[in-house]
């Protein structure tokens, strides 16, 4: 398949630029696969969505500040720095660590005036970075220091980045801050939030257990290839960057154990079914386990653990878009997409939501 098979046309206007005032009161488009129809309701009817047995997963990782605004030194330059991942002695990525040294790759802009040797600085505090490589277009390797835990300067200093297409003349604000975090959200590494469970309150939760449903925890730091964008025609050719997950032993339990007395998997973001698609195995069960997964969903892949979706709307020509295409059929994941914009749904991180079953 074709790239150019999986775009939609989309309004500037229905980009959401802020959050509701309340999480749950967005828009729910509901796909029925089984039944090739659409339904509009609200994300607070979920509950009535749920079946007794059914376990809903969600993904706990926690947004980092990881937009850091600095200077070349010594001309004074702007610099932006969108930390990607930290690079561990052993090649692995996970959550950032303390330490008064660290060595980060990161997206950085302009990248052309950024080369190996050069310094920067960050406003008037102690945190220092060496430009030590380039690595790949945009990209470049920074060791950073200071006279504190890198990462207390780095949560003091940094912004939540949002995504480009939230403009924000000022910056991120305090409710940027709140916001663009889950109410799962308790492990740090992400520098994207699942914004699937964006939409999630402690009452909607408490309904969906009042259904004598389950709700259990993962954790996918998202990372730059959730997000990046996809740069071939053919989508064969196509790999998503690894991304480092953990699912617990509780969790992959109370998961299986669903499935074997017959309920269902409902995944929370697209992020949640790259977790657990990875842990599955051929027979359906998921495994505990912590690593990075490459795993890529296309078109044509065969899930072995998700019964059932619920998922923002995305960019189009995506990973994302690709992945929901694949769960719920290209044909009506696109009629659902046009749907939404003639009804006026809100669209990406800040807007409203699918439920594909």
């Amino acid at each position: 398949m074709q790239l150019s098979e999986f775009d939609y046309d989309l309004p500037e206007e229905l980009i959401a630029q802020q959050p509701l005032e309340r999480r749950d009161a967005s828009r729910m488009l509901v796909v029925n696969r089984a039944q090739q129809k659409l339904e509009d309701t609200r994300f607070e009817t979920l509950p009535e969505y749920i079946r007794p047995g059914d376990v809903i997963v969600v993904n706990n990782t926690r947004v980092f500040p990881a937009r850091l605004i600095g200077q070349r030194d010594p001309s004074g330059g702007r610099v932006e720095v969108l930390l990607i991942r930290e690079v561990e002695s052993d090649g692995s990525s996970a959550a950032p660590s303390e330490g008064a040294r660290q060595t980060w790759e990161a997206l950085v802009r302009p990248a052309h005036r950024l080369k190996p040797g050069g310094r920067l600085r960050f406003g008037s505090s102690n945190l220092t970075a060496e430009v030590l490589e380039a690595a790949g277009k945009g990209f470049r390797l920074l060791r950073f220091e200071g006279d504190q835990p890198i990462e207390a300067l780095i949560s003091e200093l940094g912004q939540t980045p949002l995504p480009p297409y939230i403009k924000r003349p000022l910056g991120t604000s305090a409710t940027d801050d709140e916001r663009y975090q889950t109410v799962f959200a308790s492990k740090k590494g992400a520098i994207a939030a699942p914004t699937a469970g964006l939409h999630f309150t402690p009452q909607v939760t408490q309904a969906v257990l009042a259904r004598q449903a389950r709700v259990v925890e993962v954790t996918l730091h998202v990372g730059y290839g959730t997000f990046q964008p996809v740069r071939v025609d053919n989508l064969e050719d196509h790999r998503v960057d690894a991304e480092y997950y953990e699912i617990r032993e509780e969790a992959a339990r109370v998961i299986n154990e669903s499935r074997s007395s017959g309920g269902r998997v409902i995944a929370v973001g697209t992020t949640t079914v790259r977790a657990l698609e990875s842990a599955a195995n051929s027979s359906g069960l998921v495994s505990s386990e912590k690593r990075d997964t490459g795993l890529t969903i296309i078109p044509g892949y065969e899930f072995r653990i998700t019964d059932a979706l619920l998922t923002n709307f995305h960019l189009p020509r995506s990973s994302l878009l690709l992945l929901v295409s694949a769960f719920a059929g290209r044909d009506l994941t696109l009629a659902a997409y046009r749907h939404a914009v003639a009804a006026h749904f809100r669209f990406y991180s800040y807007g409203d939501c699918m439920l594909v079953i």
